[in-house]
């Protein structure tokens, strides 16, 4: 085994490591979207969204 071997393999883990924390990161929020579509549709606003008239 070489040195660059361990240092391939260390970008290469970091690298995967930065994606799949990106893609974590990305569903997430996705999923958070959803469920206040899901809220909102419901009649359950957020508190800092303006007051609808007639409410």
């Amino acid at each position: 085994m070489t040195h660059a071997f361990y240092v391939y393999a260390s970008y290469g883990f970091a690298a995967l490591v930065t994606i799949a924390v990106t893609l974590w990161t990305w569903a997430d929020g996705r999923a958070r979207r959803r469920e206040l579509a899901a809220l909102e549709a419901a009649g359950i606003r957020r508190r800092s969204a303006p007051a609808r008239d007639g409410e």
